[in-house]
């Protein structure tokens, strides 16, 4: 046991990382260096084109099938070479491996240490002490984030998905094996619901609206088909694909048009697909497999408290040597000497520092869970509250992930009903499945009684070469006209002539011009436009075709969006108020984020592209990233390291994306922030997970998190000051006295009474002004207030000595137990009262009162601590009662030294501030 302790606590100091593995990060180097193609390897990259540009008879037979899909046997030889159909999750952690991590933070192993030590040397009570203090906070740690990661888990489990397959028997129905042409076999094919994670490479699928793509797929025939791929590239609006090879050597394998990938969902459409690739060699299996990966690195919170918490362990290894020394050549008695030493080490260790921080920590987690956010690491809540940069993704984040109608305008740019009016008879009498434009279009405004005033007559579906859809309606007089809706540039082809206040006016160059000129200025303020036109039909026609669509009438224009959230806006504001700046990182093209940022507040635009990103060494980068507040056109590779980058300017960095292109920035940033619509990749990189589409709970999480740090804060300036006082006190003691000024026992009851009563600063009131600003750890800032108010205290406890000594007599080695009874009760009344002093910048109990709890703490503190020399437990201690005059001195004192603190504070403030 001990030498695991041992190899243990060798092993932290050569790490020195509270709360992160043994393993070093990799700092997904290589992810970074292959942006064009997201982050897969460049052999994934070149086999996605080469299946994209090959010819149907040849990609098939590479795939060993046929447009009859595979029989039994070839799945099985696919199966065994390519297996399962399943993404590698994060192996997870196991209950020993969860526990030996909420252990293995820098006092735990210490005091487990001084707890060995203690054990050795036959002090079992030092033993019982010290080992409950870890067992609590290391329990506790392990409960509530047990608690947080199995509620996290509950959220990614998945809904058992299938495919539809086509699939061939290899038999015929009475049993013998066919030799048949495929004429012959396609009678016996058959199309199989199967599960998603039975699919193999070589598989023909079909796919529908609604369906999720279960794998990386060629298409080989598709009718209407646009697939949304926001969480892959970050685009808001659905994407055609079409089965026709691409006429282009386009580099980027997502942007290819015949390939659908695994991850991705069907919007509207047909398709039928052949498999390419599964598993974890899918395009998201292989990017997932770099994120699962990484390793975390370790966040601002570690790394501040490992500095503090090697600034008192220095401060200790220092101090304690020279207290052994001093006492044992002074009393002669070195086992003495070596207990004593071995109570001051503990006295001046923190010993519930991992108590109040895990703790403090849980009860942050605790209150915003009930605001509906799951806390999956503890240390993410004091990042809250140090964060000073969100960087967020736009779609699904910022955004509603949903297309809505943003304007309705003539074809001058002013608001026109009619346009509105004309584009709904056209979404709602077309026949088929709608797109998402016209589910937005229909969704807009309720026109019955538009529609009750007219009747059907025909349609000319929609395709893709003339993009455009028109239904011919007539009215109840039975005036006929028909009705266009597609791209502007289509609509313009079939149109001659405009609609105009005053009529209607031909359509000729210089006017043309001007129509283009409005519908690319409300492109650039990130809009999808479509155009509608209108005619009227001839008399009795009911026949209509796609010769039918010319002589159009021009209305004007639809504007298409995908709106921001309702509480984007004040959330920004808010984070922005506190001190928090707002980046946001997206895959989507500059115009359309441009406009989201506009509209939740974020007016003053500074736009980096991921073109640009791509040329810039790290250098130029780490300037580029404070400056630009919107980074467009990103990879995953961009985003992991422009969050890398600002962590390495010296920023706490937040990120809360949704989708598998956020992933790896996610488990970058200090503070990784998903949704629990996210894909599963988004979720497992992620620290805490939002249940609630507001994002007010945001700043609702920075204030918690600066209550949290200021709360844990306070307990390490106070015990550290005090408990560095005490031993300076010691120290001077020591040498001029005789005896030992506590004994070593005492010693321990005094810390142990005082960390009690410390229980209850995780409970304590926060001054507003301490919630303003980001907070962090800063060890120099906590080593300078522990050498300034640490020797106030020995002021008084010097003073205390001399009046035991000259007023009390307590000056011989028989007199000792009175004189060490008069320091115990000044020493831990002292340590209790100053609490009230330094947990706040303003005049205690006037201008800041503490929380209950920490009040009625003091209280006890206070009555335990005159009970114990003049109570019955007295004699076990070694302590004796106290003369009446002595509280009169202990009133002055306590009186002496809580104003002496304050002016000192004064002082202090002026001089450092006060975080």
């Amino acid at each position: 046991m001990l030498n695991l302790l041992k190899n243990g606590f060798v092993n932290f100091l050569r790490s020195r990382h509270w709360g992160v593995h043994f393993r070093r990060l990799p700092m997904f180097e290589q992810l970074a260096q292959t942006p064009v193609d997201a982050g897969i390897s460049k052999a994934m990259g070149e086999r996605l084109r080469n299946a994209a540009h090959a010819a149907e008879p040849a990609l098939l037979e590479s795939l060993n099938t046929s447009r009859q899909g595979l029989d039994d046997a070839q799945v099985q030889q696919a199966r065994a070479q390519a297996g399962w159909n399943t993404i590698s999750q994060d192996k997870p952690m196991s209950r020993t491996e969860h526990l030996w991590l909420c252990f293995r933070t820098p006092f735990n192993l210490l005091l487990t240490v001084l707890a060995a030590v203690s054990w050795l040397t036959g002090d079992t009570k030092a033993t019982v002490v010290i080992g409950s203090m870890v067992a609590l906070a290391t329990g506790l740690r392990f409960w509530q984030e047990g608690r947080a990661n199995k509620a996290a888990a509950g959220l990614q489990a998945m809904v058992s998905n299938t495919a539809a397959v086509l699939r061939r028997s290899a038999q015929d129905e009475e049993g013998r094996e066919l030799d048949a042409p495929p004429s012959r076999l396609s009678a016996l094919q058959a199309m199989r619901e199967l599960p998603v994670r039975e699919l193999v490479p070589g598989d023909i699928i079909q796919l529908a609206a609604g369906d999720m793509v279960p794998a990386d797929c060629r298409l080989l025939a598709a009718k209407d088909l646009f697939l949304a791929q926001s969480a892959m590239t970050g685009e808001s609006m659905p994407v055609e694909k079409f089965a026709q090879l691409p006429d282009d050597a386009q580099h980027n394998p997502v942007e290819l048009r015949n390939l659908v990938f695994m991850g991705t969902n069907v919007v509207s459409g047909a398709g039928l697909a052949v498999v390419l690739s599964t598993g974890n060699q899918s395009y998201l299996g292989a990017l997932a497999g770099k994120v699962s990966a990484m390793d975390r690195s370790p966040t601002a919170f570690q790394m501040g408290v490992n500095k503090v918490s090697w600034v008192l362990i220095r401060f200790m290894l220092v101090m304690v040597p020279l207290v052994l020394l001093i006492n044992g050549l002074t009393k002669g008695d070195w086992t003495e000497a070596l207990l004593f030493a071995l109570s001051v080490a503990v006295g001046l260790t923190p010993e519930m520092l991992p108590m109040i921080v895990t703790a403090t920590l849980a009860k942050g987690a605790v209150f915003l869970s009930r605001k509906q956010v799951i806390v999956k690491h503890l240390d993410a809540i004091q990042n809250f509250g140090a964060m000073d940069v969100l960087c967020t993704d736009k779609t699904g984040t910022l955004t509603e992930d949903r297309i809505s109608v943003e304007r309705h305008l003539d074809a001058w740019g002013d608001v026109s009903q009619h346009v509105l009016d004309m584009a709904y008879l056209n979404s709602y009498y077309q026949t088929g499945l709608k797109s998402l434009l016209d589910v937005a279009v229909l969704a807009h405004a309720e026109r019955a009684q538009l529609v009750d005033a007219y009747a059907k007559v025909d349609e000319v579906p929609f395709d893709f070469v003339r993009r455009r859809m028109s239904v011919v309606v007539s009215d109840s007089g039975g005036a006929g006209k028909i009705i266009t809706k597609g791209a502007v540039e289509e609509i313009l082809q079939v149109s001659g002539s405009v609609q105009a206040a005053g009529g209607v006016l031909a359509l000729d160059t210089g006017l043309r011009q001007r129509i283009v000129a409005t519908a690319e200025a409300l492109n650039a303020q990130g809009l999808r436009v479509v155009a509608v036109a209108t005619r009227d039909t001839e008399s009795g026609q009911s026949n209509f075709g796609v010769a039918d669509e010319a002589g159009m009438v021009l209305c004007g224009f639809l504007a298409f969006v995908d709106p921001p959230k309702e509480s984007a806006a004040p959330a920004i504001q808010a984070l922005a108020r506190h001190g928090v700046q707002t980046k946001v990182l997206t895959g989507d093209n500059a115009a359309v984020t441009a406009k989201v940022c506009q509209q939740v507040g974020i007016t003053e635009q500074h736009i980096v592209l991921g073109g640009d990103i791509e040329q810039m060494d790290d250098q130029r980068l780490a300037q580029v990233v404070e400056e630009g507040n919107i980074f467009a056109k990103l990879s995953p590779a961009h985003k992991e390291r422009i969050v890398r980058m600002l962590k390495a300017n010296g920023h706490v960095v937040g990120f809360m994306g949704d989708g598998i292109n956020d992933a790896a920035a996610l488990r970058t940033a200090d503070i990784g922030i998903s949704v629990d619509t996210a894909v599963d990749v988004a979720k497992e990189a992620a620290d805490i997970i939002l249940l609630d589409k507001s994002l007010m709970v945001l700043d609702q999480g920075v204030q918690e998190g600066r209550r949290t740090f200021a709360n844990m804060l306070k307990y390490i300036k106070m015990t550290a000051s005090s408990n560095f006082g005490n031993v300076f006190s010691v120290l001077i003691a020591s040498a001029f006295i005789p005896f030992l000024p506590m004994l070593p026992m005492q010693l321990l009851v005094q810390n142990l009474v005082y960390d009690f009563s410390q229980s209850a600063i995780p409970f304590d009131h926060v001054d507003p002004e301490l919630l303003t600003q980001p907070q962090r750890w800063n060890p120099a800032d906590v080593g300078r207030f522990m050498l300034f108010f640490g020797p106030i205290s020995s002021v008084f406890d010097i003073t205390t000595f001399v009046v035991m000594w000259k007023v009390f007599g307590a000056n011989t080695p028989e007199r000792q137990a009175l004189f060490q009874s008069g320091w115990f009760v000044v020493g831990l009344l002292t340590q209790s009262l100053i609490v009230h002093m330094i947990r706040t910048m303003r005049i205690p109990f006037i201008q800041s009162r503490a929380a209950w709890p920490v009040s009625v703490m003091t209280l006890v503190v206070v009555a335990i601590g005159i009970y114990l020399p003049m109570g019955a437990l007295a004699p076990y201690f070694k302590l004796e009662p106290l003369p009446g005059l002595y509280f009169v001195f202990l009133v002055a004192v306590l009186l002496a030294y809580m104003g002496l603190t304050q002016v000192m504070k004064k002082w202090y403030i002026r001089r450092y501030g006060w975080q």
